[in-house]
């Protein structure tokens, strides 16, 4: 929405003026003597505060009619780490068995304020809580690999064997000593040039992509847990690595086709329509009456629809390529405005 509140309005506009990094996706500014919006930290020359809008999101600020600024890219620079939020989660990620104070963190020249508030608008969680997870992921996998809960909990510095049994199976779903077999979601985040995005793997391969706006999200993580009879913790693997990859060779036009491995939890008819998308052409797009006809159900077009609907993986598994058979485009989770950029990057690359 618009931002009308006066003093929320004097606030982002100071921010604005002083590129102030702390403020990185909290709004979007339309200037409107150039009808593009920026973000907290454009270098751009900036405007008067009359000729400012602000957005809370840049889907508002485009249906506004602003225009992503080509100097500070909005669409994917809201979303990134600012540098110190970049250094935390570093720190996490290499040091896992660890616990990072607001004490170490200001001795690594990061503001803790600003970690705890990036985190809570961009993750939906504290920072503590990333911390735990990735421990408790940590955990999960020497335990898996033969080692005993005591030896784990005391090397990852908990005083007690039950406080790490305790956390264990608030995370896991089930206590150390009873966790062999157990399946888990690893779950991690990435910027793109339409947006942050959650993507998700189990030991098998990709099991989610998706825009961290899309409504259906909530729904999607509960489905993915039982279906897969697993819980969804913080943390990256193989799969999730080589995904990120593949992705900013995508949308750098590098890539046409992906590689990375897939897991995708479904009905056989759900797998045969999610299979078929990855006949369409880069760059080309079908009908769903196509797509029924290609998959020999010339009469299951809603059935289809309802398939693509409910594709986990944006984008590696091309719901966008499927258009209505007027050539409108249709029914896209991640919203229609993502849908034909996507066709138009394709279009440009093909």
């Amino acid at each position: 929405m618009q931002i009308s509140d006066k003093r929320t309005i004097d606030d982002y506009y100071h921010a604005f003026v002083h590129k102030d990094p702390s403020y990185l996706g909290s709004f979007f500014a339309g200037v409107k003597t150039t009808s593009v919006f920026c973000i907290a930290t454009c270098r751009a020359r900036k405007p008067k505060k009359e000729n400012v809008l602000f957005f809370t999101t840049f889907k508002d600020a485009l249906d506004a009619g602003f225009r992503p600024c080509k100097i500070c890219r909005p669409t994917e620079n809201s979303a990134k780490a600012p540098p110190q939020v970049a250094a935390a989660i570093n720190l996490v990620k290499k040091n896992p068995k660890e616990k990072f104070s607001d004490y170490q963190l200001i001795q690594n020249g990061i503001r803790p304020e600003l970690v705890r508030r990036w985190f809570k608008r961009q993750y939906g969680m504290t920072f503590q809580a990333f911390q735990r997870m990735y421990r408790i992921n940590n955990a999960f996998q020497e335990l898996q690999a033969g080692k005993s809960a005591t030896e784990v909990a005391f090397d990852m510095g908990y005083d007690s064997l039950s406080g790490f049994g305790y956390t264990y199976k608030k995370y896991i779903g089930s206590s150390p000593s009873n966790s062999a077999g157990q399946n888990v979601i690893l779950i991690d985040r990435l910027t793109t040039p339409i947006g942050p995005m959650f993507v998700c793997a189990t030991e098998n391969g990709i099991c989610l992509l998706e825009f961290v706006d899309r409504r259906m999200l909530e729904t999607e993580f509960r489905d993915l847990q039982r279906l897969l009879r697993a819980t969804i913790i913080a943390g990256e693997n193989y799969h999730i690595r080589q995904a990120k990859k593949e992705l900013a060779e995508y949308f750098s036009g590098k890539r046409k086709v992906f590689s990375v491995a897939l897991h995708t939890p479904g009905t056989e008819f759900q797998n045969i329509v999610w299979n078929a998308l990855n006949d369409i052409p880069y760059g080309d797009t079908v009908s769903y009456q196509s797509q029924a006809e290609h998959i020999g159900r010339p009469k299951a077009v809603r059935a289809v629809a309802s398939a693509n609907g409910h594709n986990r993986i944006a984008i590696i598994i091309p719901c966008h390529r499927v258009i209505g058979k007027n050539g409108h485009l249709t029914g896209y989770g991640g919203g229609l405005e993502r849908k034909s950029w996507l066709l138009a990057h394709e279009r440009k690359w093909r």
